[in-house]
């Protein structure tokens, strides 16, 4: 529909408010001049009944009675918007009269309601002459009258003047026909004015706007626009400028960025295969060594101090061979085994092998495990080396001042669907914001002696097995690992 349209709606508003004002005040211009003619009309009427009324005053005093119906025959023919001048008896018989064929007869009956209802003008519409008015004076006999018509009559007459309103009405048409035109030309003027005012203000800039709209939205973000002035529409269209500015670097930025991505991936993938290549040829070499030197170990007595030497280079060897191994999982993982497992048992298994670490004797531990928790179906080595792996970080970040190590379980739902939450919370010194987003990048480690391979190697474990892995940390105060595997479907069964 046509209305759909904002600017149409604008302009069918503006137009109609704009109406209703001029046609209210061209009725109220209207009211006011008609009221002035009939005033004017009134007021003329008036003045004639006041001169006709001293003029036969004088007349009748000295009982001249012929005298008078000359005065109104003349004075009848003297003025053109007079119809008729009577004098009526007050039980309503002409007369006296202007017009000779109505002496004798009944006066009409809206002049003779006037004065019966006490009334001293009023508009009656008259068969030949239009609408009249009427204006009447009661004729008291004066102490001049008594000497004609005696004392026991107290009125002795009624003066009708009736005052033609055609001239009046005829201008009262003219007065309404020019104001109708006049209001009429106004609107129609006023409506193409605001029409254009719309259209090329408002609406054009809005649909060239709304155009270059749609080509950004096809990915063409060299569009730009000049704002033609200073007002609502220019700051909408700089505005869009802006964005589209802004947009356009941020794409710049967006690719490039993604290129240097790509260039990294590559990179990755080739040092990937360069590492597990390097890493099978040191790993059967590392092997040889460590049985070496345990053989030889056993060769020297404990008081030996060689021995510790040995079981040092031993250490270390095994250190090597663990960041071998590493670097192959995160090449090439093996496939997971999955199978039904309780979180509970991996916990409390996993957290009495870590205790073991030299670090961990000034922690202490809590252990807050859900009774009756669903199985996941997850491999449980590689859960149980996530498990090792964060409970390690957690006792070394404690290591130099000790601290409190927590590790609960619990059940919850997420998006209509349940999950077990296990989660391993340190008092340590906590992640620095600049640093925790890049925890699980590969390679991005603060250790003096770290591969930054182990927290990438668990977020890619938790992630193949449909589970998520995030970190929550406080600068000073502590960090907490989230880990949440989806129950297995059978354990949601009935």
């Amino acid at each position: 529909m046509i209305l759909k349209s904002l600017t149409t709606r604008v302009i069918v508003i503006l137009v109609a408010l704009l109406s209703v004002g001029i046609g209210t005040f061209t009725y109220i211009n209207l009211t006011r001049e008609r009221r002035q003619l009939i005033n004017a009309a009134r007021e003329n009427s008036h003045t004639l009944l006041n001169s006709i009324e001293r003029s036969i005053y004088k007349s009748m005093s000295i009982g001249d009675t012929q005298d008078v119906q000359f005065i109104l025959q003349m004075v009848g023919r003297s003025h053109d918007k007079l119809v008729g001048v009577r004098i009526f008896h007050p039980q309503g018989v002409i007369l006296r009269s202007s017009r000779l064929e109505e002496l004798g007869l009944p006066v009409p009956d809206g002049e003779y309601q006037l004065f019966i209802n006490s009334r001293k003008e009023g508009v009656i519409a008259d068969a030949s002459f239009g609408d009249v008015l009427s204006v009447i004076e009661p004729i008291y006999n004066d102490p001049p009258c008594q000497r004609c018509h005696g004392t026991k009559r107290r009125l002795v007459g009624v003066l009708n003047v009736n005052y033609s309103l055609a001239e009046t009405n005829r201008r009262i048409m003219e007065a309404t026909r020019l104001s109708i035109f006049s209001a009429m030309a106004v609107i129609l003027f006023s409506s193409a004015a605001i029409f254009l005012v719309i259209i090329r203000c408002v609406r054009q800039p809005l649909n060239n706007l709304v155009d270059n709209m749609a080509r950004v939205e096809e990915g063409d973000l060299s569009v730009r626009m000049t704002p033609r002035a200073n007002d609502e529409i220019g700051r909408l269209i700089a505005s869009f400028d802006s964005m589209v500015g802004k947009l356009d670097k941020a794409k710049m930025e967006l690719e490039e960025y993604h290129f240097q991505q790509m260039e990294r991936a590559d990179r990755l993938a080739s040092v990937g295969e360069m590492a597990a290549g390097i890493a099978h040829e040191i790993k059967n070499p590392l092997a040889g060594i460590s049985a070496a030197m345990t053989i030889i170990r056993h060769d020297f007595p404990d008081d030996d101090p060689r021995k510790e030497i040995i079981g040092e280079v031993v250490e270390q060897v095994n250190r090597l061979d663990k960041t071998v191994n590493d670097l192959l999982f995160f090449g090439k993982p093996a496939p997971p085994e999955p199978a039904l497992v309780d979180i509970n048992g991996i916990l409390r298994k996993t957290l009495l092998f870590a205790l073991q670490h030299k670090g961990g004797k000034r922690i202490e531990k809590r252990l807050d495990l859900a009774d009756e928790l669903p199985g996941v179906f997850v491999d449980p080595k590689q859960v149980q080396q996530v498990f090792l792996n964060l409970i390690l970080n957690a006792v070394q970040a404690m290591e130099a001042d000790g601290g409190t190590l927590t590790v609960e379980s619990l059940l919850v739902e997420r998006n209509g669907k349940r999950w077990v939450r296990s989660t391993i919370a340190d008092t340590g010194p906590g992640i620095p914001s600049p640093i925790i987003g890049k925890i699980f990048t590969p390679f991005f480690t603060t250790k003096a002696q770290g591969t930054g391979l182990g927290l990438a190697i668990c977020h890619k474990l938790i992630t193949q097995h449909g589970g998520t892995l995030t970190v929550t940390s406080e600068d000073g105060k502590g960090t907490m690992f989230t880990i949440d595997l989806p129950v297995h479907p059978m354990e949601d069964e009935p």
